[in-house]
């Protein structure tokens, strides 16, 4: 799809201005309600509907297509990002009425390091097609990978700070406890970081891991920078009020990553197909159709799956504590 300057120019000054309202309208640190991120969540699935049906008129079915599978699978993704958010926010003690402003920004700095990774992608790839062999066995052992995980049933791990954000607490220094939103204070002459900034900084980067498969991902469903760069917008920009709405259900997807793991391994095997394809080897490929209904139906048998799953493992714990209540009577008297 051949986009000119002035879309791109139009595409980022829009991104720009609804990032200018969503910080508008939450620039007052408060509790954010389920009502109020169920709203923001409709608006921004909304906004990239509409976004993706003005690429299926103007660009045709092909980007239209390439669209909504990009959007879907970065989306489904995010989810699991998170995970590691709600382990963030508590290694940093974050209070609840900052906890949207830290969101904002955060994933702010995300979308501007995966604009980097994605411009760096795009231009690899239009040299060297064999980096289509790579992507897809990456997106390969990254998919086993997360079944091994999945299946080893460990105990929930705590969040450790990487290399970069350690070396600026050492450079800076931090505050000892929280200054409003302000992200810099003067401490004993000394002008330091607040664990504001910090817990901001540390969203921001390790967004870094998940973009290492997501990316390869998203291009193994299409080579446009332009989508690519779209369907990472929304699908971020939105991630702030889904932390808030499914705060409390992101326990009950036990099948998440079984589910997650399928799709990019058929992601995967899709690249590769496409890079034999390339190389001028008579192999069959995905079409985008397929794609977006192997995603779609993959994450839909995965919900129903956990909510099942969860469902059986409360009626079998409320089961067992109604079990032991009889023998603690006996114990107490």
């Amino acid at each position: 799809m051949e986009v000119s300057m002035t879309l791109w120019v139009l595409t980022i000054v829009g991104l720009c201005a609804l990032i200018a309202v969503d910080f508008f309208i939450g620039r007052k640190p408060h509790d954010v309600s389920i009502k109020e991120a169920g709203i923001w969540t409709i608006v921004w699935i909304v906004l990239a509907a509409l976004f993706g049906v003005g690429l299926l008129i103007w660009g045709g079915a092909q980007a239209g297509g390439e669209f909504f599978a990009g959007y879907i699978t970065e989306k489904s993704l995010s989810v699991d990002n998170l995970f590691v958010f709600v382990l963030i926010m508590a290694k940093f003690a974050v209070p609840s009425q900052y906890q949207q402003r830290v969101l904002l920004v955060g994933v702010l700095i995300a979308l501007v390091l995966r604009a980097i990774f994605i411009a760096a992608g795009a231009a690899i790839l239009a040299s060297f097609s064999w980096v289509f062999y790579l992507f897809g066995a990456f997106l390969i052992w990254t998919a086993w990978k997360l079944i091994q995980e999945a299946r080893a049933d460990e105990d929930e791990e705590e969040f450790e700070e990487n290399k970069l954000l350690k070396a600026a607490e050492r450079r800076f220094g931090v505050a000892d406890r929280y200054h409003g939103t302000k992200l810099w204070i003067e401490q004993n002459g000394k002008r330091v970081m607040t664990p504001m900034l910090v817990v901001m900084l540390a969203i921001g980067t390790t967004d870094i891991l998940f973009a290492l498969d997501s990316i390869p991902a998203i291009f193994g469903l299409t080579q446009d920078p332009y989508i690519v760069f779209t369907a990472n917008a929304f699908a971020l920009m939105g991630l702030r009020q889904l932390y808030f709405l499914i705060g409390g259900l992101l326990r009950k997807l036990v099948h998440l990553s079984y589910g997650l793991s399928i799709i990019l391994g058929f992601i995967g095997v899709k690249l590769v197909l496409h890079a034999l394809h390339e190389s001028g080897v008579h192999v069959p490929e995905i079409s985008i159709p397929v794609s977006l209904g192997v995603i779609c139906g993959v994450l839909i048998v995965t919900t129903i799956t956990s909510l099942r799953a969860s469902r059986k493992m409360a009626e079998a714990a409320s089961a067992e504590g109604q079990g032991d209540s009889p023998a603690k009577n006996n114990i107490d008297v």
